[in-house]
């Protein structure tokens, strides 16, 4: 969709569809990469490569290549992994690794024993034959954590986690689509006009983005419908209470406790909500499977999925009722 003349979007709105094009955060000591695009380098665990030995997302390659994390169980057991790795296009320090998790596994086979490097490329060759990520311990003498490979300032962590990956392709119509669920807030106009742009901008990018999702198959509204994304009326929704949403909302603060208060808390009451949740089988960072949803309801999903989650909801309610713990006055409220 060509954007150069429309009005921008306001600032915070931008930045959070923006967003929704990278991984979630990493904390300094994990293997992962903190926030960055989802068409990075991925990290495959050796166990799950024959379901993700080619993405099934755009081109039938990864964009920025892939990463396999071989346990050292599973390296060091198997006297034939080298010729097991090659049946499958892998080769160690080439494009698969060697990744220690623990200090047992550290101590059995220790990489300087190996004269081994960590390795320090995302794209082959990785530079190294290993990577390690081990937690420090107070129980035996120095037991400090080992970080090993990606572990600079400038080079920190070694990839994404697979199920997190999209194309740019897919990220770009995700985009587009999640801006166009912005404008079917029932109140996103007004919303909009509150937050700096005018009448006329926001008239002319409304109609340009839901054109631009009709002409890209990306406005099925039917689909979007069944998808609990939208409501009958095509109106956005939360997709686990399907609440209708109110635009306010991707510019409001979560409301804090007294007594519990963030000073810089950032988390918005809306966030971005993934309706098939992530998964090694699947990458679901896609077109109809993104919406907007409430930050309380994305918490209680977490990565049980809508159904699930659901299921689990009504036993809880009916365990509640039939132990007399929910009284008759509060059933339908």
């Amino acid at each position: 969709m060509a954007t150069t003349r429309l009005a921008k979007l306001p600032q915070l709105l931008e930045r959070k569809i923006y967003k929704t094009g990278q991984t979630r955060g990493a904390d300094d000591d994990e293997i992962y990469q903190n926030r960055v695009s989802r068409s990075s380098t991925v990290l495959i665990p050796y166990q799950c490569w024959t379901l993700c030995v080619k993405p099934k997302d755009g081109p039938k390659m990864y964009e920025s290549g892939f990463i396999v994390l071989v346990s050292p169980t599973d390296y060091f057991s198997n006297p034939n992994i080298t010729a097991e790795l090659a049946s499958k296009g892998l080769t160690l320090g080439k494009n698969a690794l060697v990744f220690y998790e623990t200090r047992e596994q550290w101590e059995a086979n220790h990489p300087l024993s190996l004269r081994w490097k960590p390795a320090t490329n995302r794209l082959e060759p990785l530079g190294g034959h290993y990577v390690a990520r081990i937690s420090a311990t107070t129980a035996i003498k120095n037991g400090g954590k080992i970080n090993k490979g990606f572990e600079l300032t400038s080079n920190k962590g070694a990839g994404i986690r697979v199920y997190e990956y999209a194309s740019s392709t897919t990220i770009a119509k995700c985009w587009h689509q999640l801006e166009a669920l912005f404008w079917l807030c029932n109140d996103s106009g007004n919303v909009a006009l509150s937050n700096g742009m005018t009448p006329e901008g926001i008239a002319a990018r409304k109609a340009a983005t839901l054109d631009h999702c009709k002409q890209s198959g990306l406005l099925d509204l039917e689909k979007l419908i069944k998808k609990r994304i939208l409501n009958s009326q095509g109106r956005t929704v939360c997709p686990l209470c399907l609440d209708e949403l109110s635009a306010k909302g991707f510019f409001s603060r979560m409301a804090q406790a007294e007594g519990r208060v963030v000073l810089d808390l950032t988390i918005t009451q809306l966030n971005l909500f993934h309706i098939a949740e992530l998964r090694y089988d699947a990458l679901n960072h896609q077109p109809y499977n993104l919406g907007w949803g409430h930050h309380h309801c994305n918490v209680v999903v977490k990565d049980s999925g809508i159904l699930q989650t659901l299921e689990w909801m009504r036993e809880i309610v009916n365990r509640n009722i039939r132990d007399g713990h929910l009284p008759e006055e509060n059933r339908a409220s």
